[in-house]
């Protein structure tokens, strides 16, 4: 018996004999929302206002002088030679963005551009939750669709800037009048403008919450929309989970499904790939399992740095404008496509204008929030199988999923059903990879557009019956 076969056999008889103790069906999940508080003060030694403010993002001329002086000052290695991205970001490569973001990089041109949509405020079991909120233009008797759009890590709000007006505006980006939505932006508490958790652990459950706070509560909505990836991706699948009465459709870009037997179905795939999944683009993305697992352990070691010490590292980036954008830019050329890594740029600027990265980076600067972001890690995997309980309850909210052939996460569509009930739409994107609406807008807004009319649809055909 070859090796390969034998491996086969033993691992079918471990995982099966996990699987017949119980050890892959955990108990379902109490979904109540439940409530939280995490100011400073305890709760119910202050009044909060619960009302919405004005918010303008602005960064004063103190501080940027400071940010000259620390960018000046760097201090630089030497990389490797015969070597591109294997080990992370260039020294040359980043002595070139430090340049750039010391000459030719405008502070007053981006804040303007910061500033073109409202920002705005609002308290939020004790936190002050930031949040963009941009309402089209209507005509008399015209209704939008209200969208919630969530980033993750290492993202913020200006993920979504590019795909704001054609959303808002599809008869000028090739959408009809119906195609008409209006944008909700948060933050992420603790990252960017969103206040952070002053007391440990909030975990994107509570977030849910709290977003749907923000939908139903302060800005009055019934029925709405969500979107999102990462971290956000979560998120608004458990708002799914949690509120299907006011979620009127959950369209997301980075879902990791588990169905049942998963061990014994990747043992399975790793000798029979179509077993699996028929669809070849899939089966190369999950098989062999040996690269996989290679790829994996390569790029998630930011993850177990924070999701164990994150404040640890966060002295370094909240300290360095230099080492957070040399922490975060890597992300953006290989989570965008992996085959990057191999080129002496990392292909940064192929999908991406070097300002909107900087940008991006300006965000978690200009608001020291690196850390806290970073401990939503921690606080996740503390609850691992809490999370993972309520990330596989299914839902019968209708769902839509655009996958990128470039994303870590692989989802097949046959594994959709195994959580979702009611999946309107799937979209194999030619191209893209983690940060779907930064990378490819139009191809996001095509599907969004597509997703709603199906819902639209579906719930039509529904209330009929």
């Amino acid at each position: 018996m070859g090796w390969k076969l034998q491996l086969f056999v033993v691992g079918i008889a471990i995982v099966g004999g996990l699987y017949l103790a119980g050890f892959f069906s955990p108990e379902p999940p109490n979904l109540d929302p439940g409530e939280g508080w995490w100011a400073k003060e305890d709760k119910g030694t202050v009044k909060v206002d619960t009302t919405i403010k004005d918010f303008k993002i602005v960064f004063p001329q103190k501080d940027q002088e400071d940010l000259k002086r620390r960018l000046e000052n760097t201090r630089y290695f030497e990389s490797l030679e015969g070597t591109n991205w294997e080990y992370g970001i260039r020294a040359n490569e980043m002595k070139k963005i430090v340049n750039y973001w010391l000459t030719n990089y405008s502070w007053p041109k981006q804040e303007k551009l910061f500033n073109q949509y409202k920002h705005f405020k609002t308290n939020i079991e004790g936190l002050d939750i930031h949040f963009v909120h941009v309402k089209p233009n209507l005509k008399p008797g015209q209704k939008a669709k209200p969208i919630l759009m969530v980033h993750g890590w290492p993202g913020s709000f200006y993920e979504f800037y590019k795909i704001i007006p054609m959303l808002t505006d599809p008869t000028s980006h090739g959408g009809t009048e119906d195609d008409i939505f209006e944008v909700i932006c948060p933050s992420l508490p603790g990252y960017g403008f969103s206040e952070a958790a002053h007391k440990p652990g909030l975990i994107p459950k509570d977030i849910a919450r709290m977003f749907n706070t923000l939908m139903h509560e302060r800005l009055g909505f019934d029925s709405y929309y969500v979107q999102g990836g990462d971290v956000g991706g979560s998120v608004v699948q458990l708002m799914a989970l949690f509120f299907p009465q006011y979620v009127r459709g959950h369209h997301n870009n980075f879902l990791d499904i588990q169905p049942p037997l998963l061990p014994i179905r990747l043992l399975v795939g790793s000798v029979f790939p179509s077993l699996v999944t028929k669809n070849e683009a899939d089966q190369k993305k999950m098989f062999p399992i040996k690269d996989r697992l290679i790829k994996l352990l390569r790029e998630t070691g930011y993850m177990h740095i924070q999701a164990t010490k994150p404040d640890t590292l966060g002295h370094g980036l909240t300290d360095s404008p230099v080492g957070l954008a040399a922490y975060m830019l890597e992300k953006f050329s290989v989570w965008t496509n992996p085959s990057f890594i191999e080129s002496p740029d990392g292909q940064l600027t192929k999908k991406f204008e070097l300002d909107d990265l900087l940008n991006n980076v300006m965000v978690y600067w200009i608001s020291g929030s690196i850390t806290s972001s970073m401990r939503l890690y921690k606080e996740t995997f503390a609850k691992y199988h809490e999370m993972t309980s309520y990330l596989s309850t299914t839902t019968s909210v209708p769902t839509g999923y655009a996958s990128l052939p470039h994303e870590i996460a692989c989802t097949p569509e046959p594994w959709l059903s195994y959580v979702f009930k009611n999946v309107i739409s799937y979209t194999a994107f030619p191209d893209g990879g983690h940060f779907a609406a930064f990378e490819e807008p139009k191809l996001m807004t095509e599907d969004i557009r597509k997703f709603a009319k199906g819902v639209e649809d579906f719930l039509q055909q529904n209330s009929e019956k």
